[in-house]
């Protein structure tokens, strides 16, 4: 997969770790909202993550919206939430050199950046 940031452009934390990571210009920038993620992509972001259900955001708003937070969710259903609302995947999420670095805690940030330099 292409160096690629994926964020969601209105989250204040997607744009302060863009900042701090200071991303080279060769990278492509991906608005979740305006750019929903690819199957392939997401297939990737998967084998790099372990599972569809590390991928899945559940501070989403629509996660209790839905009433999902009641469900059993399978990982096929996690697949399919993931394509069918960008809200639903973790971010931001930096792919460098064919590594996916996953969600904003400190620990995946300071490997984010570790690896840009």
């Amino acid at each position: 997969m292409k160096n690629t940031f994926i964020y969601l452009d209105s989250c204040n934390t997607c744009q302060r770790i863009k900042g701090e990571l200071e991303l080279p210009d060769s990278f492509d920038l991906q608005n979740t909202k305006e750019s929903p993620v690819t199957e392939e992509q997401l297939t990737f972001l998967k084998d790099q993550a372990g599972s569809y259900e590390a991928l899945f955001n559940r501070r989403a708003q629509l996660y209790r919206g839905r009433n999902l937070h009641e469900k059993d969710l399978k990982e096929e259903d996690y697949k399919e939430l993931l394509l069918d609302h960008y809200t639903f995947i973790k971010r931001p999420i930096l792919v460098h050199n064919n590594v996916a670095y996953i969600g904003n805690s400190k620990k995946v940030v300071a490997a984010a950046k570790e690896a840009l330099t």
